[in-house]
Order: structure tokens, then C-alpha cells, then sequence
């Protein structure tokens, strides 16, 4: 890990309208300065291990992660991601316990890490950090409530549709309208719970409808109309 300049002070950073340190005063953005270290990791470097102890949380200063578990055959388990102004590692500090899952870098990251004494000291002394973070916490468990919902009694088409959707409602699209985010198509089936054979298949059906166009490992949305109908999803 490379160790980011520390001119990267929470005051000048981009993310922080989205991070728990949102309306946080000036003056006491200084005490979390003053404790973080920021760095910069490269893609497919993993930030935290599942079953190791936590000793901090991870502000995304810049960046798109995964947030994973490694199956009974050794395969990676996406269960969720996380992206700029996102903060990850929290659940398990909060509550006393290892990691219940890993976390690792989809692309070239920067990150911020702020050690346990000093997020309880803020949580303890400033109503608005505890808001946020309650906020943010509220938020994850209701998406990850609606995404288990959503994949439970559906086709693995039908999942493959919602979650291109998903992907583009958390990462956007980019300038040639790919989904803003890069992933195998082993991760892509680890999302959805599929073969990958069933997923590159899926894909190529999709593109052969053209509901999408492939470009590499790039996934371009050209019919969204078709997925929110294949998917059936009613509310993205």
C-alpha cells in the first residue's frame, strides 16, 4: 500500500457530502484528520479479510469495493458493494466481532482508515456522526433486504437482468453508456448465484436481443425498458 500525501484532509475531500462526516463542523473534521491514514490500493488487493479482528473503519475517498465471503468450494460470494463516500468495516467494530466477510479493491482505490478509539470517541461526542452513521447503516440493511427479496423465486435471466440494472443504479454508466464498474463474469455469477456458463450464455442472449452490447469484460445498456421488463422489477 502506498501511503497518499497528506494534503488529503476530510475538508478538501470530494466524497465527503456522502460520508458519515457530512455537516460535520470544520474544527472537528481537524480531530479525524489528525488520527487517519490514507492510502492508495491497487485493483484485486484485498483491503480486510473475513475472520480477522477489526481495528478501524475504511472511508472510500475514491474508488469502487467488493465486499465478499469465500464459499465451501473456495469460490468468492459477492454479497454487496460498496463505492466513493461509503464507509466499510463499521458492522463488525460496532459490534464486537471478527469480519464476517472480505473486502477487495474492484479498481485502483484510495482509502481512508480511522482507528477504532478515535470513530467511538467521535460517535460518543458528536449527535451528528452517530446520525449519519445510524442513516447509513439503516440504508445498507434495507438495500440488502430488497436484494434478497428481489433474487429469491426468480430465474437466473430474470436475476441477471436485475442485477445489470442494480449495477447501473449504484455505478452509473460511462460515456459510451457500459456500466461504470469492471467485473468477471465469475463475479458476475457469484452476484446472481449462477453458473458462469449460464451467465455468459445469458449474456450473449441478451446482446442477440439487443438489450445489450459487449465489449470485452464491458457491458453496455442499450434497452433498460427490456431489463426492468425481463427482471421484473417495478421500483429501481
Amino acid at each position: 500500500m502506498k501511503r497518499l500525501p497528506e494534503k488529503f484532509l476530510c475538508s478538501n475531500c470530494n466524497a465527503l457530502p456522502k460520508s458519515i462526516f457530512y455537516n460535520f463542523p470544520p474544527l472537528q473534521l481537524g480531530e479525524v484528520d489528525k488520527d487517519k491514514s490514507c492510502f492508495l490500493m491497487k485493483r484485486g488487493e484485498v483491503i480486510f479479510h473475513e475472520g480477522n479482528i477489526p481495528h478501524g473503519i475504511y472511508c472510500i475517498r475514491k474508488g469502487k469495493i467488493k465486499i465478499f465471503r469465500i464459499g465451501s468450494e473456495g469460490k468468492d460470494q459477492i454479497v454487496k458493494f460498496a463505492k466513493t463516500g461509503d464507509i466499510i468495516g463499521y458492522r463488525a467494530l460496532l459490534s464486537g466481532e471478527t469480519y464476517t466477510s472480505s473486502a477487495g479493491c474492484l479498481e485502483d482505490t484510495e482509502l481512508c482508515f480511522i482507528p477504532k478509539d478515535t470513530l467511538l470517541s467521535l460517535v460518543a461526542n458528536h449527535a451528528c456522526v452517530s446520525m449519519n452513521l445510524i442513516r447509513f447503516a439503516c440504508q445498507e440493511l434495507g438495500t440488502s433486504s430488497r436484494l434478497i427479496t428481489y433474487m429469491a423465486q426468480k430465474s437466473s435471466r430474470e436475476r441477471l437482468a436485475e442485477m445489470l440494472l442494480i449495477l447501473k443504479e449504484n455505478f452509473g454508466l460511462d460515456s459510451e453508456g457500459g456500466l461504470d464498474v469492471k467485473l468477471t463474469r465469475d463475479e458476475l455469477s457469484s452476484l446472481i448465484g449462477a453458473a458462469t456458463e449460464s451467465v455468459i450464455r445469458t449474456l450473449g442472449d441478451f446482446r442477440d436481443e439487443n438489450i445489450i452490447a459487449l465489449n470485452g469484460k464491458k457491458i453496455i445498456i442499450k434497452d433498460v425498458q427490456k431489463l426492468l421488463k425481463i427482471g421484473k422489477v417495478f421500483d429501481l
